[in-house]
């Protein structure tokens, strides 16, 4: 077999392959084998039928055209080896001479891996949030916990904000009541925003017994999105008590017996998530700054199968999920569908040349991924996918998506290697410290580093 390879631009090539008939051989041998098992010709033995006989009846180009699709991707796989190119999808393959005994003669064009280089990134210099936590964040957060003691008792007023009362509820569309349109028993926090909107207004100003209707745009059901006039009714009215702020409850919502104790506690816990949320900040700032060094061609129909598959999960599993459509949803986010369609080239975009970009630097720093690393990372995943570690590996297993997972550790390394050289200050002028946890650090990284090629990574792996 001969082959050449022809650049065609930075991230396409074509493959030109010419194999000597005998190697069609195998292929050959092969097809007169399935054809044999697929039909039957009186006078012989189902799978006895001569070569000469199933060229007769069923014509020598069928079995031509099975043995070259037999063959074809074993001899395109050996082109690709022997040209040192890195495909990136399928390819579109072109039969430009097939002659029965002599030759057979294909093209093959394909989306290849860019060659990338990538300078020094040693003066990198970025700009993060500093960890500030005021004893204003300290007390909200206690007063969230505060809410989640509260405990409620009946009273015989008018309902105000902040009451919790019971409702029954009735929406109609068109006159009609909907089937999954009636619900008894409803608890309801009035200025809480989960229900419909114009609900508090309805209710506030009602006692028990009391009835009101008002007009609101369904948020899910049969009808969800169309205006509805509902009728709300009012069965009980109970206002919301909080515990004081003492040592009793410190003691009653935690495991501390002060409130100072609790107090110190809160503060740590915001500590940590800001400082968290700086080392994610960090690394997404370093990444930016990074691929503004390089130089990265996009295989167009790379970008064009990363956009449709950035649509169809946002369309499909997000807003599904939600009960919303894209329209609706662009409607929310006020924004028109030609952002979208930008925001979403751009975010396409990025994402693979992040994964370019770290991939390269994963080959050049030669860094692997070992067992504990790839459990780690597993097992995050996991938790964030609401699924347990020993399902969620079964299904990585079973998808085939092992190699995705380890790249995704990979990338993470390899943007750690980058944060670790880069110069981070907070917006005080403090330089910031990264690597007082390097394990944290490199699945920090290794997150991030997902979040922007999630989405294309699939296409590109192998």
């Amino acid at each position: 077999m001969k082959s050449a390879v022809e650049t065609l631009n930075p991230t396409r090539v074509r493959l030109t392959v010419e194999v000597p008939f005998e190697e069609l051989k195998d292929s050959l041998d092969a097809a007169y084998k399935k054809i044999n098992q697929q039909v039957t010709v009186k006078g012989f033995r189902k799978g006895k039928i001569p070569a000469r006989v199933i060229d007769q009846r069923f014509g020598r180009g069928a079995v031509l055209e099975e043995a070259v699709n037999d063959a074809l991707p074993k001899f395109y796989t050996e082109a690709v080896t022997e040209a040192e190119v890195d495909p990136l999808g399928q390819p579109e393959v072109d039969i430009t001479e097939l002659k029965d005994g002599e030759t057979l003669n294909f093209t093959a064009e394909v989306d290849v891996r860019p060659t990338i280089e990538i300078p020094d990134f040693s003066g990198i210099e970025v700009e993060v949030d500093p960890i500030e936590v005021t004893d204003e964040d300290v007390e909200k957060s206690v007063e969230q916990l505060r809410e989640r003691f509260a405990s409620t008792s009946p009273v015989e007023r008018a309902a105000q904000d902040g009451d919790v009362v019971t409702i029954d509820l009735e929406a109609k569309v068109g006159g009609e009541v909907l089937e999954d349109g009636v619900a008894d028993g409803v608890s309801y926090t009035i200025g809480s925003g989960e229900l419909l909107d114009g609900i508090d207004e309805a209710v506030k100003g009602l006692e028990a017994g009391g009835e009101a209707t008002f007009t609101s745009e369904l948020k899910g059901g049969s009808a969800a999105g169309k205006e509805a006039e509902v009728t709300v009714k009012v069965t009980q009215v109970a206002q919301r008590e909080l515990p004081e702020l003492d040592d009793d409850f410190a003691q009653l919502a935690s495991e501390f017996d002060t409130l100072d104790e609790l107090k110190a506690d809160s503060r740590k816990r915001l500590e940590n998530m800001k400082q968290y949320d700086q080392a994610t900040q960090a690394q997404e700032r370093v990444l930016d700054a990074l691929l503004g060094l390089v130089e990265v061609p996009v295989p167009e129909k790379l970008l064009e199968d990363e956009i449709n598959t950035r649509k169809h999960n946002l369309e499909h599993h997000q807003l599904g999920q939600m009960g919303l459509d894209l329209e609706k949803y662009l409607e929310i986010q006020g924004k028109t569908a030609e952002e979208f369609e930008t925001e979403t080239r751009e975010a396409a975009v990025k994402g693979i040349k992040t994964q370019f970009v770290l991939d390269e630097l994963v080959k050049r720093e030669q860094l692997n991924v070992n067992q504990e690393e790839l459990t780690e990372h597993l097992m995050r995943r996991a938790a964030s996918s609401g699924m347990s570690p020993d399902q969620f590996a079964q299904a990585v297993v079973e998808q085939g998506q092992v190699p995705l997972l380890v790249g995704e550790v990979a990338r993470g390394k390899a943007l750690a290697v980058v944060v670790e050289k880069a110069t981070v200050k907070d917006t005080n002028g403090e330089v910031v410290d990264l690597s007082d946890d390097e394990d944290e650090e490199t699945e920090t990284a290794a997150e991030a580093a997902a979040d922007s090629t999630d989405a294309a990574e699939e296409k590109t792996e192998g």
